[in-house]
């Protein structure tokens, strides 16, 4: 294991100087692109008879276990990094917005994209069953936090339509993984998930997982007021996440939320006053260079998992309808709320929100996570085509769409 961590840790280090040197794009698109681009090269190389590269990297990616890396290992601590650095004030202001947004959105998403795939895979010849697109919507429908934080922040968006859009990402990829669970459940037992029970799972896992993410964060929040150590205190994080999450698996409610409560309640309560100047600074660039570097880990083996897929062509024309149903659908679940609040969102919201929702790598994991059968095939292949064309034209895009709103927004005042 130590070797095959040695391994991608390299290889990243190289992707990372590469695109600073030569390409440029921002760090997660510029890494995974180049891994990307390596995984197409690699598989050239096998078309033309020299398979050894190819079938040493698959190797590589196989015994990573992608969904269990990033699930149980890496989501904790770039979620509580991410929520870290955001302001519960600002926050506050637009927490209707967000909750509509990271529930109701995620659950009519779900359903839209679930029957609508359904539907439109079986008119493409071919045919899943509603239960598994159901599964499918699911997995699907949250924005990523990973993909949207850094994209976001260096796009220049107004301040709510920044907050709006990296507070639902921190959100909902929890209630959509709750979901995304029951559902799976429920496609592989074959029975209903309806009735007073499903909601009662449902506000037992998101819910716990918000009370505990408190709990934990405030009893952290009281252990830092006492000591001024930075070293101690960065261990008390450290612990916090790790510990925390795995407890939360333990009492069966959701680290997802749990750790984006912990760090929205040590990011603004304790930074302020448990903390010294000092020991604040180095516990942010402790968590700025851990966010980082799993940052450009996590895009490098986005970019290497296409050597693992079992791709075929014809997966590209079936990815591209639901591409476009996956973008009405956004657009749908942004612009009712939007329309029905216009008095509380900027003009220009639908676009810069309907766009800037990304998915990234929360989805490929919890694809990758299905068994083995005829729907996971097609599920996997074209969540990861979707990923990518939302990672790349989404994520290098997201910046002139705010500038048209902006300018036409200061247009409009003149």
């Amino acid at each position: 294991m130590l070797e095959l961590a040695a391994i991608i840790l390299t290889v990243t280090a190289g992707l990372a100087w590469f695109n600073e040197r030569y390409i440029r794009l921002p760090a997660t698109i510029g890494v995974m692109l180049s891994a990307l681009l390596l995984s197409l090269a690699m598989q050239g190389l096998a078309a033309l008879g020299w398979e050894a590269p190819a079938a040493l990297a698959r190797g590589w990616v196989e015994a990573l276990d992608f969904d269990s890396l990033l699930m149980n290992g890496m989501l904790s601590f770039l979620l509580f990094a991410g929520a870290l650095h955001v302001d519960v004030a600002k926050l506050r202001d637009y927490w209707v917005s967000i909750g509509v947004l990271a529930t109701l959105g995620v659950l009519a998403s779900t359903l839209l994209i679930g029957v609508a795939s359904h539907w439109l895979l079986a008119a493409l010849g071919v045919p899943v069953a509603l239960p598994w697109c159901l599964v499918f919507g699911a997995l699907i429908s949250p924005t990523d936090p990973v993909a949207v934080l850094g994209i976001m922040r260096g796009a220049g968006a107004p301040v709510d339509m920044e907050v709006r859009i990296v507070g639902e990402s921190l959100f909902n990829d929890g209630v959509a993984v709750v979901l995304f669970t029951l559902l799976l459940a429920a496609a592989e037992s074959g029975e209903s998930l309806l009735g007073w029970h499903a909601i009662w799972l449902f506000a037992e896992e998101a819910g716990g997982g918000a009370l505990f993410g408190l709990l934990l964060g405030y009893g952290v929040h009281a252990l830092m007021k006492r000591v001024d150590q930075y070293q101690v205190e960065v261990l008390l994080s450290l612990a916090m996440v790790l510990g925390g999450y795995t407890l939360a698996t333990h009492l069966h409610v959701s680290g997802p939320i749990a750790m984006v409560v912990a760090g929205l309640v040590v990011g603004n309560h304790a930074w302020t006053h448990a903390m010294s100047p000092q020991t604040r600074q180095h516990l942010n660039d402790f968590w700025e260079l851990i966010d980082e570097i799993l940052n450009a880990l996590l895009f490098v083996i986005i970019g290497l998992e296409l050597l693992a897929l079992p791709f075929r062509v014809d997966y590209l024309w079936v990815a591209v309808p639901l591409i476009l149903l996956l973008l009405a659908v956004r657009w749908l679940v942004v612009a009712v709320p939007v329309t029905l609040a216009h008095t509380h969102f900027r003009r220009g919201s639908i676009p810069v929100l309907a766009w800037g929702g990304l998915r990234g790598g929360i989805s490929v994991a919890l694809a990758l996570s299905l068994p083995p059968s005829e729907a996971r095939d097609v599920v996997l292949n074209v969540t990861y085509l979707i990923v990518l064309v939302s990672i790349v034209v989404q994520g290098l895009t997201i910046g002139r769409v705010v500038g048209r709103v902006l300018a036409a927004g200061e247009a409009q005042k003149d």
